[in-house]
């Protein structure tokens, strides 16, 4: 689904008001920050030469680039309603917004670290179980301005960048893979995007807070 059309939806909400609502949601489409390289999870019609074969997945330092957007999901098999507050330790899938496929990870090599292969996977939004990716964050959501991990729901991987680069076709592209290990290279955060307005669920729980 394009860009322009989920802007067409009912419902979107794009700035950041009181902090109680800065949360990211189900439903939103954002690009994804790798903060320790600087460069935006990205993927597009590129499949990798070695291991699955599945489409390949990189980080880009452009900001303006479209293959860089993706919708948040529940995880596999289940549906998050829009506007949705996710929760740390909550799985999720992310859905590139272009292609219809979602970010996965299994057990290949990664071409460049020899770490392990993340790749984007499915047709049309649907994939498998190794689409799952458990968000951890401080607190009990995830807030946009906040640093993030995407643990492997499967593998116990993190989504990771450690700087390598491709050449061509993809010049200038950094590898994304996934890593046992925690560290600063695991850390992201949502930065542009189309946010979906936090759903009533958690103005309810901050309204029961202040009594």
């Amino acid at each position: 689904m394009a860009v322009l059309q989920l802007l067409l939806f009912g419902g979107l909400w794009s700035s950041v008001g009181a902090s109680s609502l800065a949360v990211v949601t189900c439903g939103s489409v954002v690009k994804l920050l790798n903060t320790r390289h600087n460069v935006r999870l990205h993927s597009h019609d590129v499949r990798y030469g070695s291991g699955s074969g599945q489409q390949s997945v990189t980080g880009v330092t452009s900001v303006d680039d479209s293959n860089s957007y993706w919708r948040i999901r529940g995880k596999t098999a289940t549906v998050c309603e829009r506007g949705t507050p996710i929760k740390c330790g909550q799985p999720i899938r992310l859905t590139h917004v272009n292609t219809g496929r979602n970010l996965h990870s299994h057990h290949f090599t990664s071409p460049l670290s020899g770490n392990q292969e993340v790749s984007a996977f499915g047709e049309e939004g649907e994939g498998d179980y190794l689409d799952d990716w458990t968000v951890l964050c401080n607190g009990p959501y995830w807030v946009r301005d906040g640093e993030v991990r995407f643990k492997h729901s499967s593998t116990e991987v993190l989504l990771s960048v450690t700087g390598e680069q491709y050449g061509r076709p993809i010049s200038g592209q950094k590898e994304v893979h996934g890593m046992a290990q925690p560290s600063q290279n695991n850390y992201w955060k949502a930065m542009e995007g189309i946010f979906m307005k936090p759903s009533e669920l958690l103005k309810a729980e901050a309204h029961h807070a202040e009594l």
